[in-house]
């Protein structure tokens, strides 16, 4: 599990502080979102599972 949790990154500088996959300006809270609204793992390429994995925990 701490494997997964390296996948999110917080930098101040960046998506003014708030947890980011990877380093990327994709926002934990805009993937949690977007699983909410329907949207599926497919649907999102520009993540891979693990990334999706680490938002949920």
């Amino acid at each position: 599990m701490s494997n997964l949790l390296e996948r999110i990154t917080v930098n101040p500088k960046q998506c003014g502080g708030r947890p980011c996959i990877r380093g990327m300006r994709i926002r934990v809270s805009d993937v949690l979102d977007l699983f909410a609204s329907g949207l599926s793992a497919e649907e999102m390429p520009d993540l891979e599972a693990d990334d999706l994995k680490a938002a949920l925990l």
